[in-house]
Parts: structure tokens; sequence; C-alpha cells
């Protein structure tokens, strides 16, 4: 067992995530690339890689700079009226909030923030309608300051585009099973693509402690390997 991995029991098997440290990511990075050279000496039959989703959203050019952001009216206005999270800013920043609407269009997001208040008012808080009907990309949005590693502390981080494409294509080129994770350090675990022979709910379960960690680790990919 490598010195970083952390076992896990699912369903009375172990189970060892193995983090891989890599450089830190660019846009100038083909997520391919960099799996199939950290894989290199590290992965065995069976395992399953993971890739955590801003990592990749970030070799996509998916890192907006909040300099390089135009704020509008709505951003500078709805943002006021998101819920505090123990997870992090989500859209609670005009900025963020500028960014998903950017990718989900004003209209959609005006939307899902009446219906979401209209929600909060007749007791649904915490419900999640507003993240229902803005969208996937509207959740997956990290605020600036979410990141701590540099050059990135200053940068809103869109979701990735097509992680179930990019999974696949790792697969196609690998021969492993592949999946895209967003985790965060209180229990939240959702796999958001995967390759076509993986385990939604496994992948949930055996990832639920954040392995990778929510740091300056740069261990955007980890191997899940079942314990012999």
């Amino acid at each position: 067992m490598k010195k970083n991995s952390k076992t896990i029991n699912v369903e009375g098997i172990e189970y060892i995530r193995i983090p891989l440290k890599t450089k830190i990511l660019t846009p100038d990075d083909d997520i391919l690339d960099i799996v199939t050279k950290y894989i290199k000496g590290a992965i065995e039959e069976g395992d399953i890689i993971s890739i955590s989703e801003s990592p990749l959203a970030i070799t996509q050019g998916r890192a907006i700079p909040v300099s390089e952001l135009k704020i509008g009216w709505l951003a500078k206005f709805l943002w006021r009226y998101v819920s505090n999270v123990n997870y992090g800013i989500g859209l609670r920043a005009p900025e963020s909030m500028q960014c998903a609407i950017d990718e989900c269009g004003s209209f959609r997001i005006l939307f899902a923030a009446i219906v979401g208040g209209i929600g909060r008012l007749i007791g649904r808080r915490g419900k999640g309608d507003f993240y229902r009907l803005a969208g996937m990309q509207a959740a997956l949005i990290d605020a600036a300051t979410t990141s701590p590693v540099p050059p990135y502390e200053n940068c809103v981080i869109k979701g990735p585009i097509n992680p179930e494409k990019e999974s696949q294509r790792i697969k196609d080129h690998t021969g492993f099973e592949c999946c895209v994770m967003d985790i965060n350090d209180i229990g939240g675990c959702w796999m958001i693509g995967g390759s076509d022979g993986i385990n939604k709910s496994f992948m949930e379960q055996v990832m639920k402690d954040n392995p990778q960690g929510q740091g300056d680790e740069l261990t955007p990919i980890c191997l899940t390997r079942k314990v012999k």
C-alpha cells in the first residue's frame, strides 16, 4: 500500500484510495495526457480512475479570473439572496453569480431564484429548488478564493464540460473505468460523469470522505482499488 493511500469499507469490502500528485494543471494541458502520465507505474488491473471536477475544468479553460468578469446588475442583485452554506461561498458572491448567469442564462437564473425564494417562504428551505431549476452548471461553480492553488485563488471555476465524454475518452485510451467527482469536506459527494461500465452509487460511497483533500494537495487523480 502506498504511503498516501486511504482505506474505506463499502458493503463489507475494503478498498484503497490512492491520490496521485500532479503538477499544477493549466488550460494548456489535456486531461487525457495528464491521466496517462501520472497513472503510469501506479495503476493496477481492476483499478478505477476518478478525477476531481475543478482540475478537469481548469484544463478546459473554465477558470475565469475575477479581473476579467463584467458584473451585471442582475448578479449584483441576486447574490445577496443566496443562502449561506457550510461547504463554501458558492453563488453567494457577485462574481460567481455572474458566471452562473453567463452559463445558464439570465432568465433561467432569475426564474430559479424566484421559485427558490418562494420555496423558502413556504418552508422548503434546504430543498435545493434553485439549483434544480438553474441546472448542474450553476451548482458546480466554485467561487473565487475556493481554490488555494495559485494562480487560481482569484478565479471563479466553472463546472467542467462533458464530464461523461471525458471519462469515456480516458477509459477508451487506458482501458480503465473512469469518472469525474464533485466532493466537499462535509460529506457531499456526487459523480457528475463516468465511463460506460462505472457504478455511480458505488463511487459516491467509496469517495464520500474526500480522500484527495480540499486544499493544496495537488492530487486531482485518485485510484480506487479493491483490497485483495
